[in-house]
């Protein structure tokens, strides 16, 4: 018995046989389980010979009429789909950057019965420093939700230990680069400098090897984009770190 056959069991013999039947003119389940393998399948990324990247983060959109529907029982549906895709990639030997995520949305576009899926890599962000409460930081970061003070000298990204902030990207390097930072009386200068990496960095759409930043600054390395945020305002204190 296939991956789906089984997942389109377990439903039968869960609360997800009412929502079958309810949804038995419109999107059903295993229809959507179906569509998530394929958006992996479709966006498959060779890392090595056994391994493979896939999107982790998911937005099922659907009509309004199968929104409101499906609503009592998502976040069951969710936990099974997230169990159903996990089988799926062991089975293809795909690798998530991240936890999975899948989110359901209306659309106001789509009729009853369609449905549409949205996917994308959204790596694992931490921190290799403790939390520190102090006063709101003049600079930060942000990168997948997280955000991480910019305070002289500066911080190192990549994927490996080593590195302050990590990415779990597999199109970064160990150590990918590092941002400097550095104060000059009241001003403060921001420069992000690539550490011989493999896939290099985009900084604004433009590969460079060393440059300065400034607030609002988008640094791409692999599949992940950093914002630079600068402030002047240092009245709050607030924590930071992964988030």
């Amino acid at each position: 018995m296939g991956g789906l056959q089984r997942f389109e069991q377990r439903l039968e013999n869960m609360v997800y046989g009412a929502f079958a039947r309810v949804f038995r003119s419109a999107v059903q389940p295993v229809e959507i389980a179906a569509a998530l393998e394929r958006e992996c399948d479709n966006n498959a990324q060779i890392l090595s010979r056994q391994r493979r990247a896939v999107p982790n983060d998911f937005h099922v959109e659907l009509a309004g009429t199968d929104f409101d529907r499906l609503a009592p029982y998502d976040s069951t549906l969710v936990q099974d789909l997230t169990a159903q895709l996990q089988e799926h990639a062991d089975q293809q030997h795909y690798v998530f950057p991240g936890p999975v995520t899948i989110a359901f949305e209306s659309a106001e576009d789509l009729s009853t019965g369609r449905f549409r899926i949205k996917s994308r890599a959204q790596a694992k962000v931490t921190s290799n420093s403790n939390l520190t409460r102090q006063r709101r930081p003049r600079a930060l970061i942000e990168v997948n939700g997280t955000k991480h003070p910019l305070v002289p000298p500066g911080l190192v990204i990549g994927r490996g230990t080593e590195a302050d902030v990590r990415i779990n990207d597999p199109g970064v390097s160990r150590r990918h680069i590092e941002f400097l930072v550095f104060t000059r009386d009241d001003d403060l200068d921001i420069e992000v400098g690539d550490l011989g990496s493999t896939n290099g960095m985009l900084v604004d759409g433009h590969r460079v090897q060393r440059t300065a930043v400034q607030d609002g600054s988008r640094v791409k390395i692999g599949g992940t984009t950093i914002t630079v945020r600068v402030t002047e305002d240092e009245s709050e204190d607030r924590e930071y770190g992964d988030v």
